[in-house]
């Protein structure tokens, strides 16, 4: 997809320097995975902090179980 979006110079010279890019669109590339990638994670984290996990067993029980 073809954009043209207004940026400033600055945040894309950094963006290259982070990202180790070889041009722009490889960094913008970098940048929006990275970004969706920590929402995603964000969004996961916050729907396992409203349904916990819940195990069978506690840890020493495992531990137990494993030395059988």
């Amino acid at each position: 997809m073809k954009v043209t979006a207004i940026i400033p110079d600055e945040l894309v010279k950094e963006t290259q320097s982070f990202s180790n890019a070889k041009n722009i669109t490889e960094a913008m590339i970098i940048a929006l995975n990275s970004y969706v990638s920590l929402e995603k994670l964000k969004a996961m984290g916050a729907s396992i902090n409203q349904q916990p996990m819940k195990f069978k067993y506690t840890a020493q029980e495992i531990r137990d179980i494993n030395r059988q």
